[in-house]
């Protein structure tokens, strides 16, 4: 089914909601960031370095697109001065001060504002009865594509080389992957980089960033020692890479469930960046009403599995990736780490739509639709289960 997001910054709209306790005094200033046309790390690495701090003193709970208009809870550890920032792009201001950081746990939930284009008319009718399934039966709470930016389609998942020994793959991934919003030279400079790999002098004098240059110089000298350049990886973008393979191996979990579950008839699909997402169209209660209670934990060395059908699942996916959850404990890479955490299969949203012309797409429809979500579920997901092919 044809349809387009985020045509303009103001298509996609997300206020965070959080608990955050603010006083009058304490460590931490606390911040409301609106942005547009950043991803949350990205800008935040920039505002510790327009304000000359370490990126470590600031905190967050979750991120946020950069397709978008975004707002969200910062917090940043004694900052140097009082601080309200405002540039074309984003916005920081001060809104009082805590005890503690802010973390994913202090968010309640995030408010969605999305406008869907470029609709067929003919379409209508059937999203109408797609969207008044979602209110019913929710929606699967898969990872979407904006967890997978570090996945390579040809060369695989960073951690999951990290977490097999195969240091070289992870090293390549990292330094050669090409990212949608690279520019043009950076992405010729990975391919040759691609090329090349192996022989460092050419690798060395293709170099370009900090990271790149120390990495070809040292394996000029250490050939083989692929470890200590990930070991030099920030944390924040370890556990990006962790937190990818784990959603992907969550996300794959799920799926194969549904299918096990669901008569084929009764399936809807939707493409995905690490694989496609598999949805249900009619459902009994029975079925309802166990995924509804049904919890599955993020893969880790200390996963504990009670649901016996789930847990046949994973043994058979992790038997195929040829991984053991023991090889999540890792021992040489330790600025992140693989937690298991429980993730609910449905989410049921509180959510109110509209449809009308679309200004910008002429002939077509469009969909304005708000609803509320708990942290962690993505609002593209209920875009996606709305506008799933049989």
């Amino acid at each position: 089914m044809k349809y387009k997001i985020k045509v303009k910054p103001e298509d996609f709209i997300v206020k965070e909601i959080s608990s955050i306790p603010l006083k009058e005094e304490g460590p931490y200033s606390v911040f409301i960031l609106k942005k547009t046309g950043w991803n949350t790390f990205d800008l935040l690495k920039k505002i510790a370095r327009k304000l000359k701090i370490p990126l470590d003193n600031i905190s967050y709970g979750g991120k946020k697109d950069r397709h978008g208009i975004t707002e969200q809870f910062i917090t940043i550890k004694n900052p140097p001065r009082k601080i309200n920032l405002k540039e074309d792009h984003f916005e920081l201001k001060h809104v009082g001060f805590s005890d503690q950081p802010m973390t994913p746990l202090l968010i309640d939930c995030n408010v969605f504002k999305l406008t869907v284009r470029a609709i067929p008319e003919k379409m209508i009718d059937l999203i109408m009865q797609r969207i008044e399934k979602v209110k019913t039966q929710g929606f699967i709470n898969y990872f979407d594509d904006q967890r997978f930016g570090s996945y390579d389609p040809d060369q695989g998942f960073i951690a999951e080389k990290i977490v097999k020994g195969h240091y070289n793959g992870a090293l390549k991934i990292y330094l050669t992957h090409i990212y949608p919003e690279d520019k043009k030279l950076a992405k010729e400079r990975k391919r040759k980089i691609f090329e090349n790999w192996g022989n460092w002098s050419v690798c060395l004098s293709l170099a370009k960033t900090k990271f790149e240059k120390f990495t070809f110089r040292y394996l000029k000298e250490h050939p083989k020692d692929y470890l200590l350049p990930l070991q030099k990886i920030p944390k924040e973008e370890m556990s990006m890479f962790f937190a990818a393979y784990q959603s992907f191996i969550w996300n794959e979990t799920v799926k194969r469930l549904i299918k096990k579950l669901l008569p084929q008839e009764n399936l809807l699909y939707h493409k995905g960046v690490a694989g496609e997402y598999i949805f249900f169209d009619e459902i009994d209660d029975k079925i309802f009403e166990y995924l509804k209670n049904l919890e599955i934990p993020l893969i880790s060395s200390k996963t504990e599995i009670s649901d016996t059908v789930v847990e046949e699942i994973y043994n058979e996916i992790v038997s195929e990736r040829q991984i053991r959850p023991a090889q999540f404990n890792l021992k040489k890479i330790r600025q992140a780490f693989f937690k298991s955490v429980p993730r609910v299969i449905l989410v049921i949203p509180k959510l109110q739509y509209k449809i009308g012309d679309d200004e910008v797409y002429e002939g077509k429809k469009k969909l304005i639709v708000g609803f509320i979500l708990p942290r962690g579920s993505y609002a593209t997901m209920v875009i996606k289960r709305i506008f799933a092919k049989k």
